[in-house]
């Protein structure tokens, strides 16, 4: 393998890991709504392959985001 092919495989990894936090975070926004709209969090797991656990701690997570933003001072400018 060429330095040159090396450099664009590396790229392609790179922007690829890009692509996973994205959709990371935006799953993780959807197991937040589907918490707050009531779905079980078995059928939340079910769903996303995801344990008990790791459901709370992104539910969790995302309920500390909401409150912090909710008492953080707004900018009026």
């Amino acid at each position: 393998m060429d330095k040159r092919s090396l450099a664009q495989l590396a790229r392609r990894f790179r922007d690829a890991e890009t692509r996973a936090e994205i959709l990371r975070q935006e799953l993780a926004v959807a197991i937040a709504q589907a918490d707050a709209d009531g779905l079980a969090q078995k059928d939340i797991c079910e769903a996303t392959g995801y344990t008990r656990q790791q459901v709370r701690r992104i539910v969790k997570a995302a309920d500390g985001d909401d409150q912090q933003s909710a008492t953080s001072p707004q900018d009026d400018q």
